[in-house]
């Protein structure tokens, strides 16, 4: 079924195709310009047209970067901030390491701070 449409379609295309010039190449369909001249003839975007595109893309291509940039840094493996318990814990080693407070004290205020 598949090989009799694709047979069928270049059938028609070598039948229906102008053997000396391509529609396009010739310089009119059906009143419009088209074709080599194209661009010449004032219907194209000349220059304007190329800046414009380059901006686009160039704004595009920036857009993802950013994007990349954005979720790298999103996903990146930073640590959590540590949780009240955790930070307790390390201002009561601090003290401890100074020693503003004794090993007794010390060790009574971590049994309070983990439960």
């Amino acid at each position: 079924m598949k090989i009799q449409t694709l047979l069928t379609t270049i059938l028609f295309a070598v039948i229906l195709m102008p053997w000396n010039n391509a529609i396009a190449q010739s310089g009119q369909y059906g009143g419009w310009q088209m074709g080599p001249g194209m661009m010449e003839s004032g219907w194209g975007m000349g220059w304007f047209g190329m800046i414009f595109m380059l901006a686009f893309w160039g704004l595009v291509i920036i857009a993802l970067i950013l994007l990349v940039k954005w979720l790298i840094q999103a996903t990146s493996g930073k640590k959590a901030a540590p949780t009240s318990s955790n930070r307790g814990l390390e201002i009561l080693k601090e003290r401890y390491a100074r020693g503003e407070i004794d090993k007794a004290e010390f060790d009574s205020k971590k049994h309070d701070i983990i439960d």
